[in-house]
């Protein structure tokens, strides 16, 4: 509309200027009434000009207009996301996140309420610093020392982007931190959006060589991914596909266990005890997951996208393949590892695991006719998955060739295949807006796990925005031990032990008020037949050991935002406290603290100022054992606790948001440096840059 006024103004402006300029001499060779062919060209250059008739003006403004620069600033605004726990009651669509908040936390070490302690740096082995059971019920290798870096269909996020939407982050800290992430979604049609994540990392640390590239993390994940829509909402189908490179050393440590007292003129020149030796783990697999829903269709809000179903049936398809490769490259010299089965200079430990699922589910709702009015709102899911599992494990043995000559080859020592049937229930009702009661059920009925189970049940007490909500949940699960508690074969361990299942009982309490930024959450866990690896006093031999006494913990965990003008002061804290504190080997004590000023610089920059401190009590801390990928109870160790200050600048400009971060910036005000694990010092003070770019085009 605003084109046509304008095209029908610059006619009436060229209608009223030939009628002003009626009146003059008609002779006059400016005026636009004397023949073209007579008037005088003080331009002329030999060639005739061709006269344009009004309708060929109108073409002209037309596509001169229609050809200028679009005014619409594609912004946020213009992609919802979503991802499968989103999708699994109905379509929800959220606005895709921008702001600064933990913009500088990047790496999954250093998250603030799962923090984890590690081998050092990014990419290497980590674990929980805190207690944090998993509750996952059927088979499970055990090994998960390199899950924190690992992409996994439940990280998929699906987007609806109304124009192609691509995401770039980059971190770097020198040669010791470096990461690298890409996201790429688009819309092909406005039913179905492809896209791709890309994430890259290559820190080195401060006490590798740089000469030596087995002691470098280097891990990649890929993953291509698509969501289909169908055009009347029913039919809905998710799909990626997913590859994952993790490699990460395995050093045994630096040989100076007392660097921080002696110094060093060049860290990167400290000798370790394996120069060469490293883990790889590599991944790769298949996701698909359908959807149909059945009966009539509900919408929260018209144009918002979400959608609420009546009836649903759901298919999902999902295999992945793991390989788990540890690589000894180097002798022994300094008594890393407690034994020797097959090779004392070489190791090539594999595990092999192959796991296909096939799940499918039926899901009733029954609501009000009115969707903003929530009573009596009852939901029922029922379900059936199917799992099935190879596994196959090698080592590198010597052995006699065809020709009776001694060679060095890779030997299968075990393997199994087996399937489990899970039986699945999820029920909830909905009182109110302000109660609601869910249960989850878990059963594995038949195969190698049966008897595993999971149930849950939850109770949820809503008083409004100013009163807050209160939550009671709990839990009862039980779990077959993984297979490197009972059965494992490799150079350096060999276990074969039969165990009881670990049991967890679990209740807890937890307010939140979004008003006040309060969430307090207070839990007790009463678990059986705990499984840990222990060693002798003083040994690196961790073993598998199981606590048939029970373990009671009780864990408390406090957030709070303090706001001031433009002060802003967010701060985490965590008390845990347990009956066997020797065996669960975490701090009573855990706090993180960020203390920031909010201010708009140049009247175009929002920018926050402030730092980060984290801090752990003192804690008997563990081992770790190389070879097996496990952290263990070895030598009783407990290092001093000093805060970890970080120190930062994070702003957002348009479609950029960057920092600069000066991390662990009061070294040398307590200590010189600290430990997480034994034998393994963490990273020193470092300037790190962080910038991540929006394009909506």
């Amino acid at each position: 509309m605003r084109n046509k006024i304008k095209f029908l103004f610059i006619l009436l402006t060229c209608a009223f200027a030939q009628v002003a300029f009626g009146q003059t001499n008609p002779n006059y060779p400016n005026n636009p009434n004397y023949p073209i062919q007579q008037r005088i060209n003080l331009r002329d250059t030999g060639k005739a000009v061709k006269q344009i008739t009004d309708d060929q003006l109108l073409d002209s403004l037309r596509k001169k207009q229609d050809h200028k620069r679009d005014t619409v600033i594609f912004t946020a605004k213009f992609i919802r996301i979503t991802n499968e726990r989103l999708l699994r009651d109905s379509t929800q669509l959220l606005q895709l996140d921008t702001t600064l908040t933990n913009f500088e936390i990047y790496s999954p070490i250093f998250s603030v309420k799962t923090p984890k302690i590690t081998l050092g740096y990014t990419g290497t082995a980590a674990r929980d610093l805190l207690f944090n059971p998993s509750k996952t019920i059927g088979f499970d290798a055990g090994l998960h020392a390199l899950d924190p870096y690992m992409l996994n269909p439940e990280d998929i996020n699906y987007y609806r982007a109304r124009v192609p939407y691509t995401s770039l982050y980059f971190i770097s800290g020198g040669i010791s931190e470096q990461m690298f992430k890409a996201t790429h979604a688009q819309n092909i049609n406005p039913q179905l959006n492809i896209g791709f994540n890309l994430d890259f990392a290559g820190p080195k640390g401060f006490y590798s060589s740089n000469s030596v590239l087995q002691q470098n993390v280097n891990y990649t994940n890929i993953g291509a991914f698509g969501w289909y829509e169908s055009k009347n909402k029913r039919y809905n189908l998710l799909a990626n596909i997913l590859y994952n490179n993790l490699k990460s050393p395995e050093t045994g440590s630096i040989q100076n266990d007392s660097i921080f007292k002696t110094g060093s003129i060049d860290k990167t020149s400290e000798p370790v005890r394996l120069a060469h030796t490293y883990e790889n783990w590599t991944n790769t697999g298949i996701y698909l997951k359908q959807f149909y829903y059945i009966g009539h269709l509900d919408s929260v809000k018209k144009g918002s996208g979400s959608v609420l179903p009546t009836q649903r049936v759901a298919y999902t398809l999902n295999y992945n393949s793991h390989i788990y490769n540890f690589i000894q490259n180097d002798p022994d010299t300094y008594n890393v590892f407690p034994d020797y089965y097959y090779a004392y200079n070489r190791s090539r430990d594999s595990l092999s695991v192959g796991h296909l699922q096939n799940d499918f589910s039926y899901s009733f709702y029954l609501r009000n006719k009115a969707v903003s009015i929530i009573k009596n709102e009852v939901k029922l899911d029922l379900g059936l998955t199917h799992d099935y599992y190879n596994y196959t494990q090698y080592v590198n043995d010597t052995t006699l060739n065809q020709y009776g000559v001694k060679v060095v080859q890779q030997q299968k020592v075990q393997g199994a295949s087996f399937q489990d049937i899970t039986l699945k229930a999820r029920f909830s009702y909905k009182f109110s807006n302000r109660i609601g009661l869910e249960g989850d059920f878990q059963q594995i009925a038949q195969g190698h796990d049966a008897g595993d189970y999971l149930y849950d049940a939850k109770v949820t007490l809503a008083g409004g925005e100013k009163v807050g909500k209160i939550t009671f949940e709990g839990y009862a699960q039980n779990n077959t031990p993984a297979l490197v508690y009972t059965n494992w074969i490799s150079n350096h361990y060999i276990f074969h032990n039969s165990f009881k299942n670990p049991k967890t009982n679990s209740i807890s309490f937890n307010y939140i008020n979004p008003i006040l930024k309060f969430d307090l959450k207070v839990e007790y866990f009463l678990i059986n037949n705990y499984l840990y690896f222990n060693a002798q006093t003083g040994g690196n031999d961790a073993t598998p050991t199981q606590v048939t006494a029970p373990i009671n913990l009780l864990k408390v965990g406090l957030s709070k935002t303090f706001t001031w003008r433009n002060w802003q002061f967010d701060d985490f804290l965590v008390y845990q406290k347990s009956d066997y504190q020797t065996t669960l080997r975490t701090p009573q004590f855990y706090n993180f603290s960020s203390l920031y000023y909010k201010v708009l610089m140049f009247k175009v920059l929002y920018s926050n100022i402030g730092m980060n401190v984290r801090y752990n009590s003192q804690y008997l801390a563990p081992s770790y054992a190389v070879g097996l990928g496990q952290f263990y109870n070895g030598t009783n160790v407990t290092f001093s606790s000093y805060p970890i200050a970080s120190v930062f600048f994070k702003a957002t400009l348009q479609h950029t948001n960057f920092f600069i971060m000066y991390d662990y910036v009061n070294q040398g005000l307590f200590s010189q440096g600290y430990y997480t694990v034994n034998r393994y010092p963490q990273m020193d003070r470092l300037l790190k840059f962080g910038v991540s770019w929006s394009f909506y085009n």
